[in-house]
């Protein structure tokens, strides 16, 4: 055992493009109690030999596993109290592993920490400042588009991005690990929507600041594949987090929300992949693995509810501000 307290994982898929920044960036940390693995999925663009060039600590999976997969793989592989899950394309600042370990170690119910998100070519613009989850299904990123000089408050959040987030190693022990049936899109969501369940706290750390270029792997904000693994991964995150009782009286709203989600991407051409990934998910439900009820947990439900209620609101408020905003700037 090294002693350190910290992992930094780094999934990684044709993405020597970024690697470079994002290691130079951790080695220009405050904080050094902390080790670097990165997990290597079956790349073909000359990653694999770059790390080795470097004597990068890797893990080489032989095919694409996915984000969930690659995680996985290092999470197995450590045995640090913390691993910090890092995407390829970010560059952090100086302080932010020293900011994450720091607002972690501040109670043992806390199960993740996730990062002030900025945008790598807009610094102006936030990326992410946390994740939530609505009524009607929907994943969606706190502060996204708006000003960078704002979200500078710490407070719970509903998920961790896990592409610039902090957890507790032993939680998942109790809880599980990523869901692989995931691929990709939406696993952070169903994992820290399990902690929740089992009582964890999520917390969003503006001193943990750390620039995204976004959908480094993937290519684009919106593409078919996406599409259509984040239209079937969020009918699984609601199927295997909600006790029956919950997702009848939440059938409406996400019944609604499917239906708005279908209109938004018919505009923007991707209908077809859309419809699929629903058909995709609604096939395979029953090969999920469900969250099993627990009395005990009564009450975490509830506050789960209230949360995805007052989520529901912040959308919307969310949403009317950044066109508000548009509208200003034409």
């Amino acid at each position: 055992m090294s002693g350190k307290q910290a992992t930094v994982i780094i999934p990684n898929y044709n993405g020597l493009q970024f690697l470079g920044v994002c290691v130079d960036a951790l080695e220009r940390q405050t904080c050094r109690d902390f080790e670097i693995l990165v997990v290597d999925n079956g790349s073909t663009d000359g990653s694999v030999e770059w790390l080795k060039a470097q004597g990068i600590p890797a893990i080489f999976l032989d095919r694409n596993t996915g984000f969930s997969g690659a995680v996985n793989a290092g999470i197995r592989a450590v045995s640090t109290p913390y691993v910090l899950l890092l995407n390829n394309d970010t560059e952090a600042a100086p302080e932010f592993v020293e900011e994450l370990l720091a607002s972690i170690r501040r109670s043992k119910r806390i199960f993740a920490v996730t990062a002030k998100m900025i945008q790598m070519y807009h610094r102006e613009l936030m990326d992410d400042a946390g994740d939530m989850f609505c009524l009607m299904g929907w994943a969606y990123q706190r502060g996204v588009g708006r000003s960078s000089r704002g979200y500078n408050r710490e407070r719970e959040v509903f998920s961790a991005c896990a592409g610039a987030a902090i957890y507790r190693r032993e939680a998942f022990d109790e809880i599980g690990l990523f869901d692989e049936k995931h691929f990709a899109y939406l696993e952070d969501m169903d994992v820290s929507y399990r902690a929740k369940i089992y009582g964890y706290h999520i917390r969003y750390c503006p001193g943990a600041v750390v620039y995204h270029v976004g959908s480094g792997t993937s290519g684009s904000k919106y593409n078919a594949f996406k599409v259509r693994l984040a239209a079937r991964n969020s009918l699984y995150v609601d199927y295997k987090n909600m006790p029956w009782p919950q997702l009848l009286a939440n059938a409406l709203p996400i019944a609604a929300g499917v239906a708005v989600k279908y209109g938004f991407f018919k505009k923007m051409g991707y209908e077809k992949e859309f419809l699929a990934g629903v058909k995709e998910g609604l096939s395979t439900l029953s090969s999920c693995r469900r969250v099993a009820y627990r009395r005990e947990h009564l009450g975490n439900y509830l506050s789960i509810q209230w949360e995805l209620t007052a989520g529901a609101f912040l959308y919307v408020y969310e949403f009317f501000r950044r066109q508000s905003g548009k509208i200003l700037k034409n």
